[in-house]
């Protein structure tokens, strides 16, 4: 009996001798968009993939709501290191590199058919650029179509002319530029401010951020425009991610297969919630009129031409191959 007791304290011994090489790995991934948002969500979902597969190694905990750095930081604070893993709106960056902002050129693709179909040809180029940055591309996750929030009626471009105008990535301040809006820059996390102190009183979004900034306290209308698909990207620190063993590598990637296709489901599933929701809480949620629309496809027309210009040869190949792709 006293044998097998020594026993069993020399196999516990030997345990806890053994612990350090099961030592946790733990990574910081900063967000932009609020806990409830389903982007948020995705990432929470993740984050338990990535800990299931892994059985604990590796541990991420994500920092909703820009809490830990403002969108803005994010991408940068991923390079240097600062924190393992991030998400980003991806056209935030598209002062770096137009293809950042293929996805929000207005009327380019304008359905989840379509935006995934661009997605699959944009995406080869996005994952070389990341990785020139120092990045590795995980997954991206769309957002549902933009339409323009306002305090009075739309009917027509014209009526955009000087309306504080709010602008979060390079189209959008274009759109304000062409149509004579007064462009404000404002991230996600500080537009409730924004709108309760009359800082933006019209911007054009998903109808998610609008439901998540509570817009019906400010505003009134929705149009309901289907401009662009824009996407949020997940990426990791490519220095931090080499450092791992193939399993826990092989685990994180299979993780973020899951959470780009759960994405998109659940992206096209609360589309139709989103809107539901406004219209619940009193806005005036409807189609454009017919000279909206042929005003905005004119707008739309000027940011293709845009943002051919900039990315030149390569966008244009990008764009090609995505028409061939059936768009």
């Amino acid at each position: 009996m006293k044998h097998r007791t020594r026993l069993g304290l020399s196999l516990a011994g030997a345990l806890l001798m053994a612990a350090p090489a099961m030592a946790q790995t733990k990574w910081n991934l900063p967000a932009a968009y609020p806990a409830d948002n389903f982007h948020t969500e995705n990432l929470n979902a993740f984050s338990k993939d990535v800990a299931d597969a892994t059985g604990g190694k590796l541990q991420i905990t994500v920092h909703a709501n820009a809490s830990l750095f403002k969108a803005p930081e994010i991408k940068r604070a991923v390079q240097t290191g600062q924190a393992q893993a991030g998400e980003v709106l991806m056209s935030l960056h598209e002062n770096e590199d137009p293809l950042y902002g293929l996805d929000v050129v207005p009327f380019l693709a304008t359905s989840f058919d379509q935006s995934k179909k661009l997605w699959d040809v944009q995406r080869p180029a996005i994952e070389k650029k990341l990785e020139s940055q120092g990045l590795k591309l995980l997954f991206a996750v769309p957002w549902p179509p933009q339409g323009i929030f306002a305090k009075q009626e739309i009917n027509k471009v014209e009526d955009l002319k000087g309306v504080k105008w709010r602008a979060y990535n390079v189209g959008t301040s274009r759109i304000a530029e062409i149509v004579g809006a007064q462009p404000v820059t404002v991230q996600a996390a500080e537009l409730p401010q924004a709108l309760a102190t009359g800082v933006v009183t019209t911007f054009m979004t998903s109808g998610a951020t609008g439901y998540d900034a509570k817009v019906w306290e400010s505003l009134s209308h929705f149009y309901d425009t289907q401009a662009w698909i824009p996407k949020n990207m997940t990426f990791v620190n490519k220095a931090a991610f080499d450092a791992l063993d193939k399993p826990t590598q092989e685990g994180i990637l299979k993780a973020a297969k899951a959470a780009e296709e759960r994405g998109w489901r659940t992206a096209q599933e609360k589309t139709k919630w989103y809107l539901e929701q406004l219209a619940k809480n009193g806005m005036k949620v409807q189609p454009p009129s017919a000279e909206l629309k042929t005003g905005l496809q004119k707008v739309g027309e000027q940011l293709t031409a845009d943002w051919l210009k900039k990315a030149g040869t390569d966008g244009q190949a990008i764009v090609d191959a995505y028409k061939k792709a059936g768009s």
